[in-house]
């Protein structure tokens, strides 16, 4: 199964959520008629060298989504893969630049993507390319390939030997066995291949936007960053202060927040199921957790079949889990989701077997890297391990949310950075919050316990916003815009129109 979207994440887990199949799977249940750790990489702060990398720049004709063409430039430069490695190799990290249009421009704009693994220069071409357009006015627009993602991935894909056997059905201890035993074999490929995995890690990366600074010779970047990219972000102040003026964050992800807490995300489901009225979100919650137990209790088995013969597999309710975050990162989805449980709850959840197939049995997993081992460095501490594993039981959402954190925590020994990385963040940096109040995939629970340390923090909170927040409302890009100036921002909130049925 191959990912998609600018904010990919890992294969099935948080990859799974911009799969296409996935996107087809919401299309078809619409249809279906339904009756009423250890620490081994200490984050060690790079040193000063007196030579910038060497900046290689290209113009490069960028194509707007209406087919129009500008100029822009593509732009690289050389980093270690593992720092503090004197035989590490060198790989190159890529950038397309959109030149000011401003007399005076102030400092460079960095856009960090999510995932990890989504592409900033995906993200250029994608729905928030208005807003890279628009910020030209206050100076260069970078989007940013971060190390191991599109034109700067130096990691080879990782193809599993065999698809998941359907004979051992989809559960988490399936996903699992699996998820563990291609990581194991694909991270012996990737060290076969010269690949120092070890450099796959926060901390490199915030180096990396550093050398960025560096080799555009910038005294100061302003971040721009969402999910993922304000977990970089969070490192980039804290490793590298001094070059960094203001940060813009959107769906923030704290240090030691890779893994969400079942609780909170089961409040945010909570919100979003209720957004359409306290009854009926009682009632969707109801059926989810009724649908989840007869599962759990009796895996259903599923049969499909073609000329070439018959395929069965059983399910119990571990892979719904995992797509709730996906169907409704966005209220948009919720009424796919409120769908998918009520052809389930009334017998009907066979009809939708062919996709169910299609994302997580037919094609054997892919891994590309970078997700994989930037996750897994930045780990999960004991501490909220142990929340997990406490709340985990009574929550709709179980332990799927993150998939496959923390199920495969320490697969790679030594990956892992340990509690001095995952320390919060204090820093004195101007910085803008924008979180979505129904955001699933970083609950504002989340996000208002990992920026408490900022000291000259704004907060915006989008009512009724999900976590993709930057296109959410009109009033954001401008926002961003006025922050990244100095000037004040007097919104507290914006309210964003819940989706009717």
């Amino acid at each position: 199964m191959q990912v998609a979207g600018p904010d990919a994440r890992r294969s099935w887990g948080r990859h799974i959520r911009h799969s296409h199949v996935l996107a087809g799977m919401v299309l078809a249940i619409a249809s279906v008629p339904v009756s009423a750790a250890t620490s081994g990489l200490a984050p060690v702060r790079q040193p000063i060298r007196a030579a910038a990398p060497a900046l290689t720049v290209e113009p490069y004709p960028f194509k707007l989504r209406d087919g129009t063409v500008i100029q822009a430039e593509r732009g690289s430069f050389e980093v270690p893969e593992r720092r503090g490695n004197a035989k590490s190799r060198r790989i190159r990290i890529g950038f397309v630049r959109f030149r000011s249009t401003a007399a005076h421009p102030g400092a460079p704009i960095v856009y960090l993507a999510g995932g990890p693994g989504g592409s900033g220069i995906d993200a250029a071409r994608g729905a928030r390319q208005p807003i890279f357009l628009a910020l030209r006015a206050l100076g260069d627009v970078i989007a940013l390939d971060q190390r191991g993602v599109g034109i700067s991935n130096s990691i080879p894909p990782c193809k599993a030997a065999t698809s998941l056997d359907p004979a051992g059905g989809l559960s988490e201890q399936a996903f699992t066995r699996y998820y563990r035993d291609t990581l194991t074999t694909c991270v012996g490929k990737w060290r076969a291949a010269g690949v120092a995995v070890e450099g796959y890690t926060t901390p490199e990366n915030a180096d990396d936007v550093e050398d960025l600074r560096r080799a555009i010779g910038a005294p100061k970047l302003r971040l721009w960053a969402i999910s993922y990219g304000t977990h970089l972000a969070f490192e980039m102040m804290r490793r590298h202060p001094g070059s960094v003026d203001r940060v813009v964050m959107a769906s923030v992800e704290g240090m030691d927040q890779t893994v969400k807490l079942p609780a909170r995300v089961d409040a945010a489901l909570g919100r979003l199921a209720n957004s359409a009225g306290a009854a009926e979100g009682a009632a969707l919650l109801a059926t989810m957790r009724r649908v989840h137990a007869r599962l759990d209790a009796r895996p259903q088995v599923m049969t499909l079949g073609d000329a070439t013969g018959t395929i069965r597999f059983a399910m119990n309710a571990f892979p719904l889990r995992m797509l709730i975050g996906n169907i409704a990162k966005n209220p948009a989805g919720m009424t796919q989701l409120a769908q998918l449980y009520a052809a389930f709850d009334a017998g009907q959840g066979e009809a939708v077997a062919p996709l169910l197939y299609a994302a997580f049995l037919k094609d054997p997993l892919t891994m590309s890297g970078m997700p994989e081992l930037m996750d897994l460095s930045s780990g999960v501490s004991p501490s909220r391990l142990a929340i997990i594993g406490r709340e985990a039981p009574a929550a709709i959402v179980g332990t799927a949310t993150n998939f496959p954190m923390p199920q495969v925590a320490g697969t790679v020994p030594g990956m892992d950075l340990g509690k001095d990385f995952r320390t919060d963040i204090r820093s004195a940096i101007p910085t803008l919050v924008v979180s979505g109040d129904l955001d699933l995939r970083t609950p504002i629970e989340e996000q208002t316990t990992a920026t408490a340390g900022l000291s000259r923090l704004t907060r915006v909170t989008v009512h009724g916003g999900g976590h993709d927040l930057f296109e959410a409302h009109p009033a954001i890009s401008g926002m961003i815009a006025a922050f990244f100036t100095g000037r004040p921002i007097k919104e507290t909130s914006v309210v964003v129109p819940v989706p009717k049925n």
